[in-house]
Order: C-alpha cells, then structure tokens, then sequence
C-alpha cells in the first residue's frame, strides 16, 4: 500500500535538490504534490507554485491555493533554504548577508509553520518536516554561522511546535540533513577538492549523503509510520555527529 496515499503534500524549495528529489518520491508513494518555489516551475509535481517564502503575504495565498486546488493540506515539508557562498566568520559576515539568509531559511519556516499549520488542524491533523541540519547540533571552524544560526532556530522552533501540537494531532519534527551531494555543494567544491576533502574525513561513511537518502527520511516523517515521533532532532548525516575518530 502507498504510505501517502490520498495526502496533500506541499513542499517549499522543490524545484531541484532535496526538494525535488522528495516532490517525486512522495508522488511514487500515492501523494498529490503540491511544489513551490520562486518560480511555478517544479518538475514532476501536480501543481506549481511560484511564492517568495520569506513573504508573509506570498505564503498565506500559496496555502489557500493549495487548499482550493486540492481541498485540504495534510503534510507541509520547509524545506526551501540557501547557503553562503563562503566560510565566514561572524567577524566578516556583513549585517545584509546576516539577514538574507535568516528571512530565507528560518522566517520563511515560521510563516509556513504559521500559515500552513491552520489548514492541517481543518485536515483533522498532519505532520510538519522542517528542514534544518547537522549543524544545528555541531560547531564548525569553517564557520558559516548565519546559515549555522538559523538551523539552529529551526531545530528549536520544530521542538517547540511539536510539543505545542502533540495532542491536537500535529506532528511537527526537524530533519536534520549532514552534506548532501546536491548540485550546490557539487558546485561549491568543484574547484577545491581539498575544502571536499576536510570534510569527508570527518564522516564515518566516507561520502556525502544522496538527495534521495534525505527524502527517504522526509517520507518516513511524512507517513504514518512515524506516528509516535514530534519534537525530534531527526539526524540523517552518515554518523558525523556521533564521530570522534573515523576508519582510515
């Protein structure tokens, strides 16, 4: 049986990587995809949506189109998300680039949270993946720390969803992804094997994960079978943040 059969799936940023790769997944398991992204041009989905997340506005109308289109919302994956470019200390990080990243990556969260958790409570309940990282729960001397800041409020701002909702049916959880081998990070150390490098040492496994691996774990937290599991730090890295010392 499909695990997500007649469930209205929305997910943010799903016009490549993760989301993407999740968008078809969740299609091939029975769910009606609803994709959104700047642009209305998400592959492989039932309905585009193009909004800017970090708009309040933008996202109260995605939903509502959403709901007319499909006549409810039962999962919502936050997943839309951007990076630095570079490693910057918090001494170099200028104010703009600061707030660029956290209206991107945790104020869009609280406005798809805000917005979209109305229409799951009309739905008679769901489940809410955030995504957020391993750098959430790590420190890193290659710091990115806007990027490290605002998946850190993700993961708290999940927890505390997910406990204010447990018994009104609402599963709020963060998906906590280590490095993913997506087209940004090909890019990012596709002239630096050595920056690749420093960071494969680290993980027990050796490799980076695959898009499809994270939207694995985003339907496991999609479907029923997570049932019994909110509030959780839900770590798919490979075993990096459980690492000391890896095999040589």
């Amino acid at each position: 049986m499909s695990r997500l059969a007649g469930k209205v799936c929305v997910i943010t940023g799903a016009a490549s990587g993760i989301g993407a790769e999740t968008a078809a997944l969740f299609r091939s398991e029975g769910a009606t995809v609803v994709g959104v992204d700047l642009r209305d041009d998400s592959p492989g989905v039932d309905l585009a949506l193009a909004c800017d997340v970090a708009d309040e506005n933008a996202v109260r109308e995605m939903y509502a189109a959403a709901r007319e289109a499909f006549g409810a919302v039962h999962v919502l994956f936050n997943n839309a998300g951007i990076s630095p470019d570079d490693d910057v200390s918090v001494l170099d990080t200028p104010l703009d680039a600061w707030q660029r990243v956290q209206d991107v990556n945790l104020k869009s969260v609280f406005l798809c949270c805000k917005h979209g958790i109305p229409h799951l409570l009309d739905s008679g309940g769901g489940s809410v993946i955030n995504t957020a990282s391993f750098v959430a729960v790590m420190g890193a001397a290659t710091s990115q720390i806007s990027y490290t800041a605002s998946k850190g409020a993700v993961l708290a701002l999940s927890r505390e969803l997910g406990v204010e909702f447990g018994r009104v049916g609402v599963r709020v959880n963060a998906l906590c992804p280590g490095p993913v081998n997506t087209p940004l990070l090909r890019e990012l150390y596709a002239d630096d094997p050595e920056k690749a490098a420093r960071r494969l040492v680290h993980l027990p496994m050796g490799r980076f994960a695959e898009a499809r691996e994270i939207a694995n774990a985003a339907l496991f937290l999609a479907s029923d079978e997570s049932s019994y599991i909110t509030a959780s730090t839900f770590l798919v890295d490979g075993g990096l943040s459980g690492a000391y010392v890896t095999p040589e």
